[in-house]
């Protein structure tokens, strides 16, 4: 379970959220505009990051620059 050990393991690099408006879920709640954010993880379609709650979050990498 390799995903429990990503908030120990190195930051790949930091993105910064450009909107937290999305149609089917809620993310104001654990993501800022404007703020950077380090990647712990990334795959084709999403970004794991330490989001605001300070826990791993997976996100649609639309949210990031």
């Amino acid at each position: 379970m390799i995903h429990n050990e990503w908030l120990e393991k190195d930051t790949i690099r930091t993105v910064t959220c450009k909107h937290t408006e999305a149609a089917k879920f809620l993310v104001s709640n654990v993501l800022t505009a404007g703020k950077e954010y380090e990647v712990k993880n990334e795959t084709d379609e999403f970004i794991f990051v330490v989001d605001n709650t300070g826990k791993i979050g997976g996100f649609y990498k639309t949210y990031f620059e």
